[in-house]
């Protein structure tokens, strides 16, 4: 006999319900493309009805900024953690030429791709473009600070050499929605080049 007893909708709190909101748009941006987010395709994902998500954000342009947002700053964690008990900044560095470099990365690569281009036209966006820039130049400077201080690296200027390698590693990833890029090595590691170049060390120590 099939039970009369419905089963209840578990209320989540507000705090909650944005984040999931935020995490269901942020996973379309990197699989489908920042297009693809809407306020009705979100509600869909979370099997709610339109009107719940634009309580949260009133229009589709804000809700985009945010999951961009939320990726790219999800992705930083990843790939340079703010904090770093286990190991030099030098491991550090090669583990981020590792992680940023592999195919796994070019979902990541894609979705810059598509903000910078959507960027021009979506104010709210263009805001968090910047903001998620500065907080990856920054990130990285950070590691290479920490390197120079514990006489890893040499460098008169951090900062600028770590727009240096991200400049490099945006130039790589912007073949990312071209398929498979048969690359030479030595192009593959431009940036772990010139990083070892920059920071006075011996080739193929971060590799």
């Amino acid at each position: 006999m099939p039970s009369s007893v419905q089963r209840k909708r578990v209320r989540k709190s507000p705090a909650a319900r944005r984040a999931e909101i935020v995490d269901a748009a942020a996973t379309i941006a990197l699989t489908e493309g920042l297009e693809c987010i809407t306020l009705r395709r979100i509600a869909e994902e979370l099997d709610v009805r339109p009107g719940l998500i634009s309580h949260y954000f009133p229009s589709a342009e804000e809700l985009v900024a945010e999951a961009f947002g939320c990726a790219a700053s999800t992705e930083l964690d990843t790939l340079l953690p703010e904090e770093r008990p286990d190991g030099s900044p030098a491991r550090y560095l090669a583990r981020f030429f590792a992680l940023a470099t592999g195919a796994p990365y070019d979902d990541v690569s894609r979705l810059w791709i598509n903000a910078r281009h959507l960027s021009r036209y979506r104010p709210a966006l263009r805001e968090r473009v910047a903001v998620q820039e500065a907080s990856w130049r920054e990130r990285l400077a950070g590691l290479l600070r920490d390197g120079v201080r514990d006489d890893e690296f040499r460098t008169d200027n951090p900062l600028l050499t770590a727009i240096h390698i991200l400049v490099i590693l945006d130039g790589l990833g912007s073949h990312a929605n071209t398929g498979t890029v048969d690359r030479p090595d030595a192009v593959a590691r431009m940036a772990v080049t010139a990083a070892e170049r920059e920071l006075g060390l011996e080739g193929g120590v971060l590799g």
